[in-house]
C-alpha cells in the first residue's frame, strides 16, 4: 500500500498562490504584496498577464520579479484604487487580523492594502494562530527613535531587538530601520495598531487590523481552505 507524502511549505506556497487568481479582476491592476509566498503568486499571475493592465508593488523585490514576467508596474500614486491586494501573513488570527513585516516591507504592504477594497491574505496553515504575538512583530521606526521606542515595548512587557543584516541594521526601502519585538499577546489588534502608529517615531507598526484581511487562503494538506472575515 502506497500513500502519497505530505505536502511541503513550497507546496503549499505554490496552492495558494494559484488559487488567489479566481480574485484578480480582468483589465484591473492589482495589488501585489512581498515575501515567499506572493512570489508563487507572482509567477502564477505571469500564466494571466495578458489579462490585466498590470500591478501595483509593495518592495523593491516584488517589482523587479514582475518586471522580469513582463508585467507592468505601476507607481502607488498614479492609482486611486484597486479591487484586490494579495499578500501574505507572519501570522492571522480567525478574524483576518495579521501580522506582517517579516520580509522588511511592512509600510509599503499597509499603503497599497489601504487603496485596495478587498483584501486577499494566501498563507500556509503553519501561519494560523488563536491570537496575534506569537511571531516577532516587526515596527519600523525612525533610527533617531528606536531606543525610545523599545523602552516603550518594554512597559507593555516586550522586547525590541533592533533587526539586523551581515551585520548592520537593516535599512528598508524607505530608508527607515526595524524593531522586532518578542514577549507581546496582542488581545486587542485594533486598538493596539491605533496607540503604537501614534508613537513619535514609529513609521508603521507590522499589525494589520484596520487593514486586515477580507479572505483568507490557506494551504493545508487537504487543501486550499478559503476563509472569509467579512
Amino acid at each position: 500500500m502506497t500513500t502519497s507524502s505530505p505536502l511541503t511549505q513550497d507546496e503549499l506556497k505554490a496552492l495558494v498562490g494559484q488559487a488567489a487568481l479566481q480574485y484578480v479582476v480582468p483589465g484591473d491592476i492589482v495589488g501585489v504584496g512581498t515575501g515567499s509566498t506572493v512570489n508563487k503568486f507572482i509567477d502564477a499571475l505571469a500564466g494571466m498577464k495578458d489579462q490585466i493592465r498590470g500591478a501595483v508593488s509593495s518592495s523593491i523585490a516584488s517589482t523587479e520579479r514582475l518586471k522580469a514576467l513582463g508585467i507592468a508596474v505601476f507607481d502607488a500614486n498614479d492609482v486611486e484604487s484597486l479591487a484586490v491586494y494579495i499578500d501574505g501573513a507572519d501570522e492571522v488570527d480567525g478574524q483576518g487580523y495579521m501580522v506582517k513585516g517579516g520580509g522588511a516591507a511592512l509600510t509599503r504592504e499597509k499603503i497599497v492594502a489601504a487603496l485596495a477594497r478587498r483584501f486577499v491574505c494566501i498563507v500556509d496553515e503553519s501561519k494560523l494562530v488563536p491570537s496575534l504575538g506569537r511571531f516577532p512583530l516587526p515596527v519600523e521606526v525612525i533610527p533617531m527613535a528606536a531606543q525610545h521606542i523599545g523602552r516603550r515595548f518594554a512597559a507593555l512587557g516586550g522586547e525590541a531587538r533592533l533587526r539586523l543584516k551581515d551585520g548592520e541594521p537593516l535599512v528598508t526601502d524607505n530608508g527607515q530601520h526595524i524593531l522586532d519585538v518578542t514577549g507581546l499577546s496582542i488581545t486587542d489588534p485594533l486598538a493596539f495598531e491605533s496607540e503604537v502608529n501614534q508613537w513619535p517615531g514609529v513609521v508603521t507598526v507590522g499589525v494589520f487590523a484596520h487593514q486586515k484581511a477580507s479572505v483568507c487562503l490557506m494551504g493545508t494538506a487537504q487543501g486550499v481552505v478559503k476563509t472569509f472575515t467579512y
